[in-house]
């Protein structure tokens, strides 16, 4: 009898998170306890260099003891799919790993969609030439591309390889962090736009982008939104053959995200190639053709699936499966529902408010008198520059109203939109200084695991990405003990996952608390995900502005995005919200019936 034995052989690697490891305070458990050293191999070994320890994946059994034993969480041992394939870059030993790269197509946005920490800004920075890949050999530091080259032989990316090599294309990359562009860029807006418009388009560009009103103010003088613009402006204008955009949206607004939307698509229809990351989830929806998926684990590894139409993409990574690679991504989807309209009447206030107005020099805001009951989410949309903040403030307390008044018994916890981070100090000396209940268990089960904030626990604030940022702000507002959870903009730089699991901790927190929360925020897909009521603001941006009573969320989006002339539609599979093309049929035929928001697709 003949035995046929079908052997898999599983790929692991070994990630060391260096800012966690502490071996002056352990004493190297990981190598005390490891089966591999005990029996003489060098399975873990001390770098002369950073003293830390440095993990063989060859001769590594995968056991997890070291993992088990690190007192700080450090070490992780990381089967891999099979569907991963042969590496793209590694930045060293027990260090983060890519497998693959997008393919770009002339004429068309491609879309990244993936949590952070998964490899996107590793791709952009090997397209766009900073980093030359070298295939997983971090030793041998590649010098030149002619590996790349020949390693995507017959490829259309062997072409755009040799062309990038030769400087036979031009890349243009607009950053993430917007916000620190007034450091490396001095002057007035028009001074900057005029000196980069190499494509004769700074008219269009400004008058679609709403610029004009900023054109004669310095860069250190705009708004995060106004950055943002200035900044995709800046990016468009320049002459290139691939552009680059690293999260386009970042404090905008809805109606500028669809105008960046159109700004971002006009060069696709001038025959360029377009690369987005984008975290909204109706923006990406909008801007882009196609889109890769980038799933793993992380700061592990990351692997970029291969293309999808833009809809059917976006669903299977709501969905959490890829079929065509059959990997699984998340244990469960991502479930919206159409809740029926909350009440206006119903329910017990926690807090009122009367009539109120605010006045500064060039600028009033007026509020109808309204009421925040208990256990229950208002969401606050509007333009930007037109009072959201400023109302916010008001409730705080941060803020006196000219007229009216504020039930000042109430009280409330705040998260402002722009987050400082010159705090010296790490994450965890923050938290016990700036967080209450940091150190109790409901903090550790209820805030501190879902916002994964014990993975940069011993990290400097100041070195924390946006992301991070947003998340320590997240859990010091929540630790606080509050009647109102008040949070501006809690969804910047946040990806998908996490903006969705924000949500379900500021709810669960709220309803465990019988306390409510107040969220500014213009992310269309997090709105719908998180609110029971809403508010909406009116006016001229930067002139007047006007905020309605919390109302049910379908009459509120009606009204807000009927003022913007926008249609949204409710997709089959998932029920997520999507963005209708101007003068669609769908788009024409909601507004007939009035209806800019709740319809299915």
């Amino acid at each position: 009898m003949i035995i046929f034995l079908h052997v898999i052989i599983m790929t692991r690697i070994s990630i060391l998170d260096k800012d966690r490891c502490q071996p002056k305070k352990c004493d190297y458990l990981c190598i005390h306890y490891c089966p591999g050293v005990r029996m003489e191999e060098d399975t873990i070994v001390i770098d002369e260099d950073t003293k830390k320890p440095l993990i063989s994946e060859e001769l590594c059994e995968g056991c997890g003891i070291c993992t088990n034993r690190c007192p700080f969480d450090a070490i992780t041992i990381i089967n891999l799919p099979e569907a991963a394939g042969e590496p793209i870059h590694r930045f060293g030993q027990n260090q983060f790993e890519l497998f693959g790269l997008p393919n770009l197509e002339a004429g068309t946005v491609l879309g990244l969609l993936g949590p952070n920490g998964i490899g996107k800004s590793t791709i952009m920075n090997i397209l766009s030439g900073t980093l030359i890949p070298n295939f997983g050999d971090f030793e041998n530091k590649p010098e030149n591309w002619d590996a790349v080259i020949e390693y995507y032989k017959g490829s259309s990316l062997q072409k755009y390889f040799q062309d990038l090599s030769e400087g036979n294309i031009k890349t243009i990359l607009k950053p993430q962090m917007v916000d620190k562009l007034p450091k490396v860029v001095k002057g007035k807006v028009k001074d900057l736009l005029g000196n980069v418009n190499e494509r004769d388009k700074l008219d269009y560009v400004t008058k679609e982008l709403q610029l004009e009103n900023v054109l004669d103010r310095n860069m250190e003088n705009l708004s995060g939104g106004e950055l943002q613009r200035v900044a995709i402006a800046a990016t468009v204008l320049r002459e290139g053959d691939f552009y680059y955009f690293d999260e386009p949206t970042s404090w905008l607004d809805v109606s500028q995200r669809l105008n960046a939307v159109k700004v971002i698509r006009s060069l696709a229809e001038e025959g360029k190639s377009v690369l987005v990351i984008e975290h909204d989830l109706a923006t990406l929806d909008a801007l882009s053709d196609n889109i890769h998926i980038l799933y793993g684990q992380p700061g592990g590894y990351g692997v970029v699936s291969g293309r999808k139409g833009v809809r059917i993409g976006i669903n299977a990574y709501i969905n959490g499966f890829l079929a065509e690679e059959n990997v699984r991504i998340r244990r469960n989807p991502i479930e919206f529902t159409i809740r029926p309209p909350t009440p206006e009447d119903e329910g017990d206030a926690l807090a009122s408010y009367s009539d109120l107005s605010k006045e500064y020099d060039g600028f009033s805001l007026t509020a109808d008198e309204g009421e925040i009951f208990y256990d229950e989410i208002v969401t606050a949309f509007g333009s930007n520059g037109i009072g959201k903040t400023t109302f916010a403030k008001m409730l705080a307390g941060v803020e006196e109203p000219t007229t009216g008044e504020v039930d000042e018994e109430v009280t409330i916890a705040y998260k402002p939109q722009y987050i400082v981070s010159n705090f010296e100090g790490t994450v965890s000396d923050f938290l016990y200084m700036n967080a209450p209940s940091f150190g109790s268990k409901i903090f550790e089960s209820e805030i501190m695991t879902p916002l994964t904030l014990d993975e940069m626990l011993d990290k400097p604030v100041k070195g924390l990405s946006g992301g991070e940022l947003q998340r320590l702000a997240i859990a010091a507002t929540l630790s606080k003990d509050a009647e109102i959870y008040l949070f501006d903009e809690p969804t910047a730089f946040l990806d998908v996952e996490q903006r969705l699991i924000a949500a379900r901790v500021i709810r669960k927190m709220v309803e465990s608390r019988n306390a409510a929360s107040l969220i500014v925020d213009h992310d269309i897909v997090f709105i719908d995900y998180i609110s029971d009521r809403a508010m909406v603001f009116n006016g001229t941006p930067g002139l007047n502005g006007h905020a309605s009573k919390p109302t049910d969320l379908r009459n509120a989006m009606n009204e807000f995005l009927g003022n913007l002339n926008i249609t949204f539609r409710r997709d089959k599979e998932t029920k997520r919200p999507r963005v209708n093309k101007l003068d669609s049929y769908k788009d024409r035929e909601q507004k007939e019936k009035g209806e800019y928001y709740y319809l299915s697709d």
